[in-house]
């Protein structure tokens, strides 16, 4: 079901050829494509910026989302795929509330998963200016630690285990 449902409107030749000739926009080895994904390398002194490259996509009447992540990764999917989406479709099929879920991430490829309902840490080793939008959300908490250990830091704050809430805004540690 999420298969067809993602495919929706998705001509992923049609959107490789509105980017052939973009400038700073190169290809992917074909490890990194996928059905309903297509990856470039994006040159930010050479490419249009993202707002521009989703103009022109949208121009040519693509119905996609452009994801920017790490400052050097473009990638294009269905309008209708996302971690966001993905996680969304799952919660609602399992029934899980999505208060009662906790999602982590540290580059602008995890933007959509982390702003709604969900619990939400941002690892203290991300890429700071693809998610300087979320600072200031209050079901997002912005770990110390790195990877797995932030994480763990986030559990913690969220008392994920027990009462599974977002903890007043003074009871964040400083330095966060």
């Amino acid at each position: 079901a999420w298969t067809r449902h993602i495919d929706h409107h998705w001509s992923p030749h049609l959107v490789r050829r509105a980017l052939r000739e973009v400038p700073g926009l190169k290809l992917q080895s074909k490890h990194e494509q996928s059905h309903f994904k297509i990856s470039y390398y994006i040159d930010a002194e050479r490419a249009p910026s993202i707002e521009e490259i989703n103009a022109l996509l949208h121009k040519e009447e693509l119905s996609v989302n452009v994801v920017h992540a790490f400052g050097q990764f473009l990638d294009v999917l269905p309008i209708r795929a996302s971690k966001g989406l993905a996680l969304r479709y799952v919660a609602a099929r399992w029934g899980i509330p999505l208060e009662r879920v906790l999602v982590a991430g540290g580059s602008g490829a995890d933007e959509d998963m982390m702003r709604g309902n969900t619990l939400a840490v941002v690892v203290g080793n991300r890429h700071n200016e693809e998610l300087a939008a979320l600072l200031d959300t209050e079901n997002i908490y912005l770990a110390r630690q790195p990877g797995a250990l932030g994480i763990v830091e986030a559990i913690e704050h969220y008392d994920f285990f027990r009462s599974c809430t977002v903890p007043e805004r003074h009871e964040q540690p400083e330095g966060t």
